[in-house]
């Protein structure tokens, strides 16, 4: 069987000579959920949005639907949170009639509720519009070219890796996946949906690592490419400069497959794909054979609203990411990082 021992992904920027610690205490990490559209004042759906501290979404959301003498499944979220750090999300709790909970006497050391409101439909995963971070790394040391590359960050971006945390530690998911596509049995669901994304995630961090290695930010013949906005795309002419241009001043973006059933056409860029996919033959026909559909994604990330702050041995960066792209991503290319909640947890389960 492959090694899926996650490597060190290509560097955009050249990789990072400064070191910080990040997550050192909850309020270092602070994220604030942004959606794209405003509760419609009726309905048995109760729109909550609640700031939470140490608190996992999971855990969360139990704790409203024991509050409001609910079912599990009548709690729904947009997207998952992690524990340690102060963040704010959006929930929705279905409660037919028109029973309205004090939910303010909720609140607490770990949680408070922010807004309270009414809608007809039910809040679903994936219905973001993006996340705003806070980040704050302490004990920032070797810093000589921080601003210039912070800079860089700002302007460029950097590659839309998927995070760490997408594999599991020391990417068993992406083994867990090898090992359910060679007849591995799992029944439960939520695990195979794991499996299957950190398969597809790992397939697309790889495919980016070659091509930025190889070509950088180069436009290949056949390449196909994004509208920054509504996710619509298109394959790009041979020696078209005013693409060239229009990528450089953002009006477009490369993209790289999210590996799954479809054709390849017999451009640069296609052949370049497919090759760089079939280094991991049984991953590919593992998500080929579990009906997931080819799919595009953005082969650049750009924070916006990017700022940040320097006081003594501590920066704090500010900026704002699109639903499913990841901080660490950014992060990465700023600073060599330690996050203090993963050193903690490897030294008491170790």
């Amino acid at each position: 069987m492959s090694d899926y021992t996650l490597p060190q992904w290509h560097f955009l920027h050249g990789q990072p000579t400064a070191t910080g610690l990040l997550r050192s205490q909850p309020e270092d990490f602070q994220v604030d959920e942004l959606l794209p559209f405003s509760a419609d004042g009726q309905g048995e759906h109760h729109l909550l949005q609640i700031r939470k501290r140490e608190m996992t979404t999971h855990q969360l959301a139990r704790k409203l639907a024991e509050f409001a003498g609910v079912k599990a499944m009548d709690v729904s979220w947009a997207g998952l949170k992690d524990k340690f750090g102060v963040t704010t999300q959006w929930l929705s709790v279905r409660i037919p009639g028109k029973e309205t909970p004090d939910w303010a006497s909720l609140n607490d050391d770990t949680m408070q509720v922010l807004q309270a409101l009414r809608h007809s439909k039910k809040l679903r995963v994936g219905a973001l519009l993006g996340n705003a971070f806070t980040l704050t790394l302490r004990q920032v040391e070797g810093d000589d070219d921080l601003d210039n590359r912070l800079q860089q960050v700002r302007d460029t971006g950097v590659p839309n890796y998927f995070g760490e945390q997408r594999f599991g530690h020391g990417g068993r998911n992406v083994a867990r996946a090898a090992e359910m596509f060679a007849g591995r049995r799992v029944k439960d669901r939520n695990k195979r949906s794991l499996y299957l994304s950190a398969a597809r995630s790992f397939l697309f961090n790889q495919l980016v690592s070659e091509r930025l290695q190889r070509h950088g930010l180069g436009l290949l013949p056949g390449d196909t490419l994004m509208m920054p906005a509504g996710g619509s795309f298109f394959k790009s002419e041979v020696d078209d400069a005013d693409l060239v241009d229009r990528l450089a001043r953002g009006e477009l973006r490369l993209s790289a497959p999210m590996a799954g059933s479809g054709r390849y056409g017999d451009d640069e860029a296609d052949r370049f794909e497919l090759s760089q996919l079939q280094r991991w033959p049984e991953l590919l026909a593992g998500l080929e054979a579990a009906r997931m559909k080819q799919e595009r994604r953005p082969l650049l990330l750009q924070p916006q609203g990017m700022s940040w702050q320097r006081e003594a041995d501590t920066l704090v960066v500010k900026f704002v990411l699109p639903a499913g792209a990841y901080a660490t991503s950014v992060l990465r290319e700023i600073l060599r990082y330690e996050d203090a909640q993963s050193i903690e947890n490897q030294s008491v389960n170790g």
